[in-house]
């Protein structure tokens, strides 16, 4: 407990007040009593009555307290307050006796009667009590020697009495030998109680100390008062109401208060000088009560001779059993006394050797702070002999930076109270010696204790668990690879930035950085040189920010960087910040050495500025968003945060949220945009196209909801939904003499997946009855990850199945060639990027055309996607070109549409000859209106109302 704890621990000021009312009332009832026996209570009969029945009240009041206070105890004080209680108890009854003697019956009370017997049932329960309050001997020879404290102090007590009063006592003469022994019978055990309270006075256990010392005090009263009754000064000349009723009095209710004066001090700790000082003069008193006894029995005897009276047996027996019991108790504590000195050196041995062999340097440091001893181990921990430490300041051997927090929790702890805080821990930098670490510092912590006005320090040397230490903070707040700044210590820099700023001070602004391609790195070239990879990135990112700004990997290939300072004017700090930003691009675009080449990646970063009342976070996902924007707009550049952006964010959120339920709510259509041979334009397949009518009346482009799908993980389960409506329409088309094919657009990642097996699609095309090539499936996009051999094999497998294949985009990518070298495809799918150039580009005529020609060497059929105008048809037919799919023919149609469209047997074709001029040639219209749609894309048609 601290000092602190200490003081809010103590009891409230008001506790001795109300503590005061008992005392005054015992007081009071006491001195009253005296009062009125000392004026004789004004009549003979009052004073018969207070000095009977008002010491049985007395008694009987002690009696109940005791017992009332025995049961709230447990432990071994339980039963010695019920004795205490039987002790009063048979007082009253005597006392009560008596009274009935004396004042009710109005008689002489006999020589013999029942009271005497009460009153001799008052000291056997006192006495037992007592014993039961002695603190145990914890060895034979402690209790033999209590037992002879008990004799020395009775037999002493008993030479005396017997000396003065007893062997005298004429009340004796005449008696028969029971009177006399019951006569006998009441000093006897007033001795023995007196005996019991001074031997036991020095033994007793310290719980509940106050209610047993006011115990004590009672009985020690009471004793008193029979001892007084007993000698022929007093007895000659008592009569109820005597004085001397006063002193029995006055330990009755010193009994009774005693429960409820322990009771109210137990809360109360008692100062640890003030009991150690108390035990002191405890021991002093304690060892001098035999010899004390000694004395008493010595008066006795001299008591004898001195008035000239023949030695009395009994004093002579006993004076010589007590010397005798002397003698054997101190050759007892002799040998007691040898046994302790031998345990005491062998102890002091043990500690010696423990202190010279401990590990732990132990020190002990005078009130001035001088060093009085150092242990061997100084040399094995400091590198420093004890020797040459001893005699210097201890001052002198701390790290000048920990001296003042030294001196600081040394001062505290010694002005705090022992009994709060007995020790103390402290660490600090101690001066190591030429022969450890060089004579550097060592990290020490150290428990202090006092020590005879000084300080003990037990040392030990925690140097490697402070590096410990310090190593794992600093990996658990930065990354292990790069090992810059983590996520959690950039949010806490970017926190001390925005809390610390100044009106002064220029924004702070975070840069998030995401390296474009990684992926591809780590899927071709091998993680191991991804890790190269990152590591490098990391070091030119700390190059390139100032010394001041904080540099992080947030997870990845995700990187930040936190500005601050700088120009106050917001456009010149946009300026700088946006220059640094550039020049972190270029320096993170660089080629990278890594073990196996050389590789390249980009950087797309987003810039966000601080805002009054911006948190961190806010601020970090400004950043990010804007690093998004910048991997949207084409990758390898800078952008700045703009407040659209979040409500861009917003936006697809929403959107997202809304395609989920759609994909459940049927709100999805399906379209189909016919493929046309280009010589007869007959419509060879349709090609299937999702279209969103969503419940407020809004169609959604497949740009926008199919890159919300990619964003959400919905491609699955739109992809699905896509593959079971294609195959179920160009079923019921088949089943009602319309035998086209259906394509569906599939990419590498979604057939290959596991949620999609083999098996899918043969149950799909069972179900459905399609028959063997009714299904085309184009596949849309080549994922570097899957391999060419695995996914040969499921093509492969899809073919025996009847499903023909069809590579989508053909032309663009750098693994086309190699996909068309290695898959069985049966379609080639020109991608409109060659289609749309096609009159207008020699060049493009050209590239076209050798496709074209690839694809007829291979025996493969050819399709142009984006055939929106005449003479491409034209152009197209001309190079050996099959199929074409456009606007030149038709959009996407509903059902109802296309079975128009399939039973008119197909569509016109232009002919006639083109010629590339190098520029645009006119184009023509087709339709009733001849214009177009400005609202219609060249691959949309409007979707009739569900």
């Amino acid at each position: 407990m601290s000092s602190t704890g200490a003081v809010i621990a103590q009891p409230p000021a008001h506790t001795g007040r109300a503590g005061l009312v008992p005392q005054l009332l015992v007081a009071v009832l006491c001195g009253g009593y005296a009062t009125g026996a000392a004026v004789g209570w004004g009549s003979a009969w009052i004073a018969d009555i207070m000095g009977d029945f008002g010491l049985a009240a007395a008694a009987a009041a002690a009696s109940v307290s005791s017992f009332v206070y025995a049961r709230t105890l447990t432990g071994r004080q339980r039963p010695t307050w019920f004795l205490f209680a039987g002790s009063s108890a048979m007082v009253a009854l005597g006392n009560g006796t008596w009274g009935w003697y004396e004042v009710v019956l109005d008689g002489t009370l006999p020589k013999t009667s029942i009271a005497d017997f009460f009153f001799l049932l008052f000291a056997p329960p006192a006495i037992i009590g007592l014993l039961m309050l002695a603190k145990r001997p914890v060895t034979r020879a402690g209790w033999v020697c209590l037992a002879l404290d008990a004799w020395l102090v009775g037999g002493s007590l008993l030479t005396l009495a017997w000396s003065l009063a007893l062997a005298n006592d004429a009340s004796l003469k005449g008696l028969s030998a029971a009177q006399a022994a019951l006569r006998l019978a009441y000093p006897l055990l007033d001795i023995a109680l007196a005996s019991m309270v001074l031997a036991l006075h020095f033994r007793r256990s310290p719980a509940n100390r106050v209610a047993v010392n006011t115990a004590i005090a009672a009985l020690a009263l009471t004793v008193l008062c029979d001892a007084l009754f007993r000698s022929p000064l007093w007895r000659d000349h008592y009569q109820s109401g005597h004085i001397l009723d006063a002193g029995w009095f006055a330990g009755s209710m010193l009994l009774a208060y005693a429960p409820w004066a322990g009771r109210r001090d137990a809360a109360r700790l008692e100062p640890r000088s003030r009991a150690h000082s108390s035990r002191k003069v405890a021991g002093s008193l304690a060892a001098l009560v035999p010899y004390l006894a000694a004395g008493v029995c010595t008066l006795g005897i001299l008591y004898n001779v001195i008035s000239g009276r023949k030695t009395d047996h009994v004093v002579l027996f006993t004076g010589c059993m007590v010397v005798l019991a002397l003698v054997v108790r101190q050759g007892i504590m002799l040998l007691d006394n040898i046994s302790l000195t031998q345990e005491l050196a062998q102890k002091e041995n043990h500690f010696r050797s423990l202190v010279q062999g401990s590990s732990d340097v132990i020190m002990i440091a005078a009130p001035t702070g001088v060093l009085r001893y150092v242990s061997p181990a100084a040399r094995g921990v400091y590198g420093r002999d004890a020797e040459d430490m001893v005699g210097t300041e201890l001052a002198s051997h701390i790290h000048p930076e920990d001296l003042g927090r030294v001196v600081h929790e040394v001062r505290r702890f010694l002005a705090a109270s022992p009994a709060a805080e007995p020790a103390t821990r402290i660490e600090c930098r101690i001066r190591a010696g030429r022969g450890r670490d060089g004579g550097g510092w060592l990290n020490v912590e150290s428990s202090v204790n006092r020590y005879q006005g000084g300080l003990i320090f037990n040392s030990r040397d925690v140097t490697e668990r402070v590096r410990l230490q310090a190593q794992l903070q600093h990996n658990a707040s930065h990354d292990p690879l790069t090992d810059l700044p983590n996520r959690a210590l950039f949010t806490e820099r970017v926190s001390r930035a925005l809390g610390g700023r100044r009106s002064g001070d220029g924004e702070a602004a975070v840069l998030f950085v995401d390296l474009d391609g990684f992926k591809a790195v780590n899927d071709t070239v091998g993680h191991q040189a991804g890790d190269e990879l990152l590591v490098q990135a990391a070091r030119r990112l700390q190059e390139s920010v100032r010394s001041g700004d904080t540099a992080a990997r947030l997870g990845g290939d995700e990187f930040a960087a936190l500005i601050c300072g700088g120009s106050a004017d917001r456009q010149l700090r946009e300026y700088q910040i946006h220059e640094i930003a550039d020049r972190l691009r270029s320096a993170l675009s660089e080629p990278y050495r890594v073990e196996s080449g050389e590789v390249r990646v980009a950087a797309s970063i987003g810039v966000a500025f601080a805002e009054p009342g911006i948190t961190p976070s806010e601020l970090m996902r400004n950043a990010d968003l804007a690093m998004y924007r910048a991997k949207q707009a084409g990758k390898g550049r800078v952008e700045m945060y703009a407040p659209q952006m979040q409500a861009d964010v917003v936006r697809r959120a929403e959107l997202a949220t809304r395609l989920r339920n759609a994909l459940h709510d049927g709100e999805f259509t399906l379209l189909h945009q016919p493929v046309v041979e280009l010589r007869t334009g007959r419509v060879a397949a349709v090609e299937a196209q999702a279209r969103w009518r969503s419940a407020q009346g809004i169609l959604f482009t497949p740009a926008e909801f199919l890159r919300v799908a990619e964003d959400t993980d919905r491609t699955a389960e739109l992809s699905r939904w896509l593959l079971q409506e294609a195959v179920e329409q160009a079923a019921l088309r088949h089943g009602s003499g319309h035998a086209v094919p259906v394509a569906v657009r599939m990419s590498v990642r979604r057939l290959m997946h596991r949620d999609l097996p083999l098996g899918n699609i043969e149950t799909l095309l069972s179900r459905h009855e399609l028959p063997a090539g009714g299904l085309v499936l184009e596949l849309t996009d080549n994922d570097p990850r899957i391999s060419l051999e695995e996914l040969e094999r499921r093509l492969s497998a899809l073919r025996r199945l009847g499903v023909q294949i069809a590579l989508d985009g053909f032309g663009t990518g750098y693994a086309a060639m190699t996909a068309l070298r290695t898959l069985p495809v049966d379609l080639l799918k020109i991608d409109r990027s060659f289609v749309e150039g096609i009159v207008e580009s020699a060049r493009l005529h050209k590239i076209t055309a050798g496709m074209l020609r690839i694809a007829e060497d291979l025996g493969i059929r050819t399709v142009a996607d984006g055939v929106d105008r005449p003479e491409q048809v034209i152009a197209l037919r001309a190079m050996g070109c099959t199929h074409g799919q456009g606007m030149a023919f038709s959009g996407p149609l509903d059902e109802h549409r296309l079975r128009g469209s399939l039973a008119r047997g197909g569509y016109p074709v232009p002919h006639g000859s083109i010629a590339l001029t190098g520029g645009p040639l006119p184009v023509r219209h087709t339709g009733s209106t001849g214009t177009s749609d400005p609202l219609r894309s060249n691959a949309e048609t409007p979707v009739p109302p569900a």
